[in-house]
């Protein structure tokens, strides 16, 4: 066994003063010139404009950056030498699951037969598409133990709120929905899974841990009643504890004529282990960016997978794949399907690179996935809980955890003032990414959140522990270094006052011209802090 040690800061970023992109505009300058359309398609498609109105056509050409192609690979080098990006730091964010997502795969979803598909074309041009689409779905549907599977969500709380959508619809169909009106969930599921069910009219019951960190039978019985509408809840939740009565919690909610949904963003370490429908589970989503290396949305759009059981097929959102035997089709009649979650059919890039890391690994290397998950979740909670400083919520529970931990800096605090969020920036000095703290509300003090996967070596761990190691002695012997760091990156810290104040928010181009004045002024001396944070 690898023995870390407190390490020192051994990163560096590099710095450039660097324009913003429209900055770098010159008039008349090229980096590339499209070609003109073909005469016989422009002949065949003809004037394309003459039926726009003219409320909506331009009354001049875009203000588009015009740059010479060198220097546009030099912006963007630049930018990504000032950044401790996923190709060049470790990273455990916890909830996330950031393992890595093989090049190959990126090559695959650019080849010019998935690439350059129209999502309007006729399906009869893009049966190959259709087949890895619908292949997959099949591929889901055995991994989860469910029917049938839509990838139309665009991130993991748009699978959760599909979930909820579709507990709304199977109610509504059953005359059910007047009486019908509450969900329950539990305190350390991921917040999608109460904030969404609200945005879907449902009133939303939330257990709260006991004395284990999760919620007991007990706490359920309490909460279910005639008005159930379903259960929506995280397992392993988000403090990497496994629920062990989840098959009681599926029973006591059918008996009480409720459906069960499965959000398996936390399902990493169940992979060829256990199946949300061999629980009894009536539907569940996982996050094809998250569990199935896609990649995370920062860099790559996001995609959930979200599987039902055949008696909620109909209301899935159109169109679903099927396959007649010869060939596939969008099977868009479906009158009782929810609207649609997103356009289309879903992100396919995601899905290609999903089916790809799927077909590479096979029915035992996604078990090994789950394994070795759970070996180095359990390697860093044992060489981390040696930190002095680190408290392991719910010190009655000495269960091993599967999925990451939260951990807590309590201790440390109490002893030095330093928190959470001060350590979190120091740690990209040590040349690794920051955790994520928690989810709102946080239950657990001081809280840290590390998730390690499957993907990281014994000496990446050992780095990400031995920085910590070295930051709690930091916080004891030079506590300011904490507090004013990081000091190794482009930007040490943004401007305070711009988060707390919306007047002072640019997203674009023309808002930032609009808004320089601004920041020249007063106004930025009036911000009211007096609720403290953001």
């Amino acid at each position: 066994m690898s023995d870390a040690k407190p390490t020192s800061p051994t990163w560096h970023a590099a710095k450039w003063n660097e324009p913003l992109i429209m900055e770098l505009s010159e008039a008349d300058e090229r980096g590339i010139v499209p070609p003109a359309a073909d005469a016989a398609i422009a002949a065949a498609v003809g004037d394309v404009l003459a039926d726009l109105p003219d409320s909506i056509r331009r009354k001049g050409v875009p203000e588009l950056p015009e740059v010479p192609q060198h220097r546009v690979v030099r912006h963007f080098t630049r930018l990504s030498q000032m950044c401790l990006g996923m190709d060049v730091a470790v990273d455990m964010m916890g909830t996330c699951t950031m393992k890595y997502s093989p090049k190959m795969h990126d090559h695959v979803s650019r080849q010019p037969n998935f690439s350059d598909l129209h999502p309007l074309q006729g399906e009869e041009t893009m049966q190959g598409l259709l087949e890895v689409m619908y292949r997959f779905n099949r591929m889901m549907c055995n991994i989860a133990g469910m029917d049938e599977f839509t990838f139309q969500p665009a991130s993991g709380a748009q699978g959760i709120y599909t979930n909820a959508c579709l507990i709304r619809a199977y109610r509504e169909s059953r005359g059910e929905l007047g009486q019908r009106d509450e969900i329950i969930t539990t305190a350390f599921s991921h917040p999608a899974d109460a904030a969404t069910p609200h945005v879907a009219g449902f009133k939303v019951i939330t257990l709260m841990p006991g004395e284990m960190g999760y919620a007991g039978v007990d706490a359920l019985k309490a909460a279910i009643s005639d008005r159930t509408a379903g259960l929506m809840l995280t397992n392993p939740e988000d403090t990497g504890q496994y629920n062990p009565a989840i098959e009681e919690f599926v029973r006591l909610v059918h008996e009480a004529g409720g459906l069960c949904a499965y959000d398996q963003a936390n399902g990493n370490p169940l992979l060829g282990v256990t199946r949300a429908g061999d629980a009894g589970f009536d539907m569940c989503q996982f996050n094809l960016h998250k569990t199935f290396s896609a990649p995370h949305a920062g860099i790559g759009m996001g995609c959930a997978a979200v599987g039902v059981k055949e008696h909620l097929r109909q209301f899935l959102p159109k169109p679903v794949i099927t396959f007649d035997g010869e060939r596939y089709h969008l099977e868009d009649d479906r009158p009782e399907a929810i609207d649609k979650i997103r356009s289309f059919v879903g992100n396919v890039h995601a899905v290609l690179k999903a089916y790809c890391w799927v077909m590479s690994l096979g029915a035992e290397g996604l078990r090994a996935v789950a394994e070795t998950a759970v070996l180095n979740n359990n390697y860093m909670l044992a060489r981390i809980r040696e930190i002095d400083g680190v408290r392991i919520p719910w010190p009655k529970n000495d269960l091993p955890k599967l999925e990451q931990v939260r951990y807590s800096w309590e201790p440390l605090f109490e002893e030095t003032g330093v928190s959470t969020f001060e350590i979190k920036d120091r740690m990209v000095d040590y040349g690794v990414q920051h955790y994520m703290e928690s989810h709102v509300p946080m239950l657990v003090p001081q809280p840290f959140t590390i998730e390690p996967g499957e993907s990281l070596t014994i000496e990446e761990m050992d780095q990400m522990i031995g920085a910590l190691a070295s930051i709690a002695a930091e916080a004891r012997s030079e506590p300011d270094t904490i507090r004013t760091g990081p000091h190794n990156a482009a930007i040490s810290r943004v401007d305070e006052d711009i988060p707390h104040d919306p007047d002072g928010w640019a997203f674009t181009w023309k808002a930032m011209q609009r808004k320089k004045a601004y920041w020249t002024s007063d106004n930025r001396n009036k911000i009211d802090r007096s609720h403290g944070g953001y």
